[in-house]
């Protein structure tokens, strides 16, 4: 079976997993038009820099870490952007684990370190919006770039 996640859609399917925590990056440029992601090396698709909550950890953590890994770069995060908790998409990952995904993300500002691949990555860079349209992107990460962009005054509740 091939390395993929497959998203299963129906009315309040997600009862049929276990709730996982995890948590997205959204790194602009410095013209802030421009937002930096990864591509997956086990699936090809684009994404936020991105991953799961360990236990002990703060969400906060969690960003930073996944970031790290991903791309070596450092970052602080500025704010809570999203909570993203969707009860009618289910997850199922290639063990056979299905998953109730919510997903917290953040906006980050780089600090310091080398912009880089990973054992996760095979490629990187900044794309505008447009862009992304010529992208196989994972998920809902777009989405969540574009509550980003909305600049909205809380954090957006989906």
């Amino acid at each position: 079976m091939p390395n993929v996640t497959t998203i299963h859609h129906g009315d309040r399917i997600a009862r049929e997993g276990q709730v996982r925590l995890g948590c997205s990056a959204v790194i602009l440029n410095e013209t802030k038009q421009k937002v930096l992601l990864t591509q997956r090396a086990d699936n090809g698709q684009w994404c936020l820099p991105s991953g799961g909550v360990d236990p002990g950890e703060r969400v906060e953590e969690t960003c930073i870490r996944e970031v790290y890994e991903e791309t070596g770069l450092n970052i602080r995060v500025t704010r809570l952007v999203g909570v993203y908790s969707d009860p009618n998409r289910l997850a199922e990952y290639p063990d056979g684990n299905k998953a109730h995904v919510i997903a917290l993300s953040f906006e980050g500002e780089v600090i310091d370190g080398e912009l880089g691949l990973s054992d996760e990555t095979t490629d990187f860079g900044y794309f505008t919006v447009k862009e992304m349209n010529d992208l196989d992107m994972l998920l809902n990460h777009k989405e969540r770039i574009l509550d980003v962009f909305a600049k909205a005054e809380k954090a957006i509740i989906k």
